[in-house]
């Protein structure tokens, strides 16, 4: 089943996500600082902002999949089978 935020994520265009990912990657890498540097108040912070970054950047890539065509995914499957080998 879907998480909220999942479904959010799929009604969002193209550029709000990049708008988002950025975002979120911005504030990611503040926060790894600041919680280097000198701790931060709450630590799981971290992990919520990691996870909504791979929401963002799986989201994107399922639409990237869903675009390309018929010959891509077939050339895309083969290479993925010779590395399986």
């Amino acid at each position: 089943m879907a998480s909220n935020k999942t479904l959010e994520l799929r009604d969002a265009s193209d550029a709000d996500l990049r708008d988002q990912l950025n975002e979120s990657v911005t504030s990611l890498e503040k926060m790894r600082f600041d919680h280097t540097v000198n701790g931060i108040e709450n630590p799981l912070e971290l992990r919520t902002v990691r996870r909504d970054v791979a929401r963002i950047r799986t989201e994107l890539r399922r639409r990237e999949l869903a675009g390309m065509s018929a010959e891509a995914l077939a050339k895309r499957d083969s290479i993925r089978r010779r590395r399986k080998k």
